[in-house]
């Protein structure tokens, strides 16, 4: 067993462990015998696999959104620090600033690296997923097995189809070889935009409706519009090197998180946001009260008196006690 192989074994069987067990219920459930070693069957069993690892991400989904909305809320009083500091280069003058900043994330109770957190926590899960697929191809686990997966669902897997491509085959090999493999290049192809395109739109989403007016602006806008454009390019670079198992586990990540986002945008927007206007003029529609009012408005109706019921009339006065002699 490589280096790899030992790094990532606690997430390699948890990973082959899920495949496995999907593969065998969707396969107990189906009266076709030659679905066990179908390519949809794997396919679903992949699907599911992230249907499952993004249920368990949820409470960091929602510790990424808090943080992101801390941090838009944060945004007025960043942009006065960097004032203060602008032009100052100094060493001593940085320090301060990073000491200043980190106290304001403190007292506000944000934290910048939780915004990332999400997708760092399903990357083992991701480079599980490669290095398995780059295994299954060798005939030493063909043998023996892999992970939580039987030599019998090795050899399954990797010679499974979904339009004639093999859940294994990559796009670079298939432009490089000759004859060109035109069938992979295109589903991979295909796969890639798809992936590229759920990407964009999701970060679009992101900025154009679910942003104050004052995150807008500043190194947190900078920061969005970089990855805006940032990931894509990744996934594009990475897409010519992933198996199709890989392109399929990422391109249903990233159709969930799409979905996901927009549902959260949708009914619980960011306060000043584009999202939060939308959802309010939907509200008023429907003769309900808008959304994120001020705490003060709500407790100040609670707290005028209530009408007695009595009139005292306008000439009524308040009466005086009598004076002892």
């Amino acid at each position: 067993m490589g280096f790899f192989d030992t790094l990532l074994l606690p997430f390699t069987w948890a990973v082959s462990w899920l495949l496995s067990m999907f593969h065998n219920l969707l396969t107990l459930f189906s009266d076709d015998g030659d679905w066990a070693d179908s390519g949809w069957n794997w396919t679903i069993s992949i699907v599911m696999l992230v249907i499952v690892i993004r249920i368990i991400l949820i409470p960091l989904f929602v510790r990424q959104i808090k943080s992101q909305r801390g941090m838009q809320e944060i945004q007025p009083e960043v942009q006065k620090l960097q004032a203060k500091y602008k032009g100052k280069k100094d060493p001593v003058s940085r320090q301060a600033m990073a000491q200043e900043q980190q106290a304001l994330f403190k007292k506000h109770k944000v934290n910048p690296f939780m915004m990332c957190l999400p997708i760092l926590a399903q990357m083992p899960i991701f480079l599980a997923l490669f290095w398995m697929l780059n295994r299954m191809r060798q005939e030493q686990y063909q043998q023996e097995g892999y992970g939580a997966l039987s030599a019998s669902e090795v050899q399954s897997f990797d010679n499974s189809e979904i339009f004639g491509v093999g859940m294994s085959d990559i796009f670079l090999p298939a432009f490089n070889s000759s004859p060109t493999e035109w069938n992979v290049i295109i589903l991979t192809a295909v796969m890639i935009v798809t992936m590229v395109l759920t990407q964009f739109f999701t970060q679009k989403q992101l900025m154009s409706k679910n942003m104050s007016e004052a995150a807008m602006t500043g190194q947190a806008a900078q920061m969005q519009k970089v990855m805006l454009y940032a990931l894509p390019l990744v996934f594009v670079i990475g897409g010519v090197n992933f198996p199709v198992g890989v392109l399929i586990y990422w391109t249903a990540t990233n159709f969930w998180t799409m979905g996901q986002q927009w549902w959260v945008i949708r009914n619980n927007p960011t306060p000043g946001s584009q999202a939060e206007k939308e959802l309010n003029l939907r509200r008023a529609a429907r003769g309900l009260p808008p959304i994120h009012e001020k705490k003060g408005e709500a407790e100040q109706a609670e707290e005028k008196p209530k009408p007695s019921g009595k009139h005292l009339g306008q000439n009524a006065q308040p009466s005086r006690k009598k004076r002892k002699k």
